[in-house]
């Protein structure tokens, strides 16, 4: 994994835990987890726009959304949440559409 890659998990690390703090931050009334959502975006949307300097817009942002989507889902599960089938089959397509991209596409900053 190169570098610039490692910089895009990181982004995509920092927006799982921001979105994953919204709904402790209760409409942003809670100090604490808000401040967590707002350095989390914050350092997510700085490492994408280190990113995106190397590898195309499109491809940044599609890992970055799809995987984000992905690893969000599995927080919601250890948290309670419940997936149906569809919900699960669209998550899979998108957990696809990314590996598609990284191991396939030229574009993906290989």
């Amino acid at each position: 994994m190169s570098g610039i890659h490692i910089l895009l998990a990181l982004a995509i690390a920092a927006e799982v835990i921001a979105t994953s703090a919204l709904r402790a931050s209760e409409q942003f009334t809670r100090l604490w987890p808000s401040v967590l959502v707002i350095i989390g975006y914050a350092i997510a949307f700085y490492l994408l726009s280190v990113a995106v300097r190397v590898i195309p817009t499109g491809i940044v942002y599609a890992v970055w959304s799809g995987l984000g989507i992905v690893l969000v889902a599995l927080v919601g599960l250890f948290l309670g949440q419940k997936l149906d089938l569809a919900a699960v089959a669209g998550i899979g397509l998108i957990l696809a559409g990314v590996l598609v991209i990284n191991l396939f596409s030229a574009t993906a900053g290989h």
